[in-house]
């Protein structure tokens, strides 16, 4: 079997050490909201990509967002389906868990359990993540949480 080996510092990282990587941040940081370990794995000029736009937020901007998140679903869970690696890059997909309790988008707290799906990309530099980027299906949430409703056509079929 072939294992991809990334050299930093005097240092090696495999595709699998990534995947680690990403795992122990998912467990040890989303999953409690224990912001304090977040150095060990997220780089001082961290970035957030959303819509193609990058936004260098750092360390203090991750754990903001992380404090934030957690504040709208304080019991929230990451569940990683799948994970693939390829080089400097991981990917995770994931099944989120939360009960609302805080304003999410203009929402109001439902106290409704929510879960998505949603896909996670990270690139890690020397043992760090220095990127994040992804996408998540929030429709299923949306309609759950009141925030959309479906419009029934005025042509639609009644029979």
């Amino acid at each position: 079997m072939l294992r991809e080996i990334i050299k930093f510092g005097d240092d090696y990282m495999s595709t699998e050490d990534n995947k680690k990587l990403v795992q122990k941040y998912i467990n040890e940081v989303i999953n409690t909201g224990n912001v304090e370990c977040i150095g060990n794995f997220i780089a001082p000029g961290y970035v957030e990509i959303h819509d193609g736009k990058r936004y260098p937020i750092g360390i203090e901007g991750a754990k903001e967002h992380i404090l934030g998140v957690r504040k709208t679903y304080p019991d929230l869970k990451l569940k990683i389906e799948n994970q693939i690696a390829e080089g400097e890059w991981v990917v995770t997909c994931i099944t989120a868990r939360g009960t609302h309790k805080g304003v999410w988008l203009d929402i109001k707290p439902t106290g409704k359990v929510l879960t998505y799906t949603g896909v996670n990309v990270n690139r890690i530099v020397n043992g760090l993540i220095v990127e994040h980027g992804g996408a998540a299906n929030l429709l299923g949430p949306l309609l759950e949480a009141g925030a959309i409703r479906v419009v029934k056509s005025k042509h639609a079929n009644t029979d």
